[in-house]
C-alpha cells in the first residue's frame, strides 16, 4: 500500500474569490495537474483566501507545493497541517469545488479566525461543502 499524506493549507488570494472564471480556471488546471500526478482534493475560496485539502504521496504533494509558491494567484501560503493518512478523504476527486454555502459561511470564518487553525475541522468543514454540492 503506497504512503499518503494530507495537507491543509490556506493563502491570501490575489484576485477575486468571487468570480466565477478565475474559479473555474483555477479547479480546471487542478483537476488536470493532480490527476497526473495521482493527486486529491478540494478547494474553496471564502473571504479573500483559498483554503485547501491535498492527499497523495509525499513527494508528490511536495513538487505541488513548490508550484504552488510561485504561482501569482495567491500569496502567503501558510501550511495548517501534514499528516500521514490511511485512505484518502476525497477519493475520486482530483480537485473538488468546496461550495462555501451561506449556512457553512460563518462556521468556516470562525475556524479561520482561530490560532492555530484546526486542519481537521478544515477538513470537515470542506467534506461538508463538497457533499451539499
Amino acid at each position: 500500500m503506497p504512503v499518503l499524506e494530507q495537507i491543509v493549507y490556506g493563502s491570501v488570494a490575489t484576485g477575486r474569490t468571487d468570480s466565477l472564471l478565475n474559479a473555474a480556471t483555477i479547479l480546471a488546471e487542478s483537476q488536470r495537474n493532480n490527476g497526473r500526478d495521482g493527486l486529491t482534493g478540494a478547494l474553496a475560496a471564502h473571504e479573500g483566501h483559498y483554503i485547501q485539502v491535498l492527499e497523495g504521496p509525499p513527494g508528490a504533494l511536495d513538487g505541488l507545493l513548490r508550484r504552488l509558491a510561485l504561482d501569482p494567484r495567491h500569496r502567503d501560503i501558510e501550511i495548517y497541517g501534514r499528516t500521514p493518512i490511511a485512505a484518502r478523504r476525497f477519493d475520486g476527486w482530483s480537485m473538488a469545488n468546496a461550495r462555501i454555502t451561506p449556512a457553512l459561511a460563518p462556521v468556516l470564518s470562525r475556524v479561520m479566525a482561530e490560532t492555530p487553525r484546526s486542519p481537521e475541522r478544515l477538513v470537515a468543514l470542506l467534506t461538508e461543502a463538497v457533499a451539499a454540492d
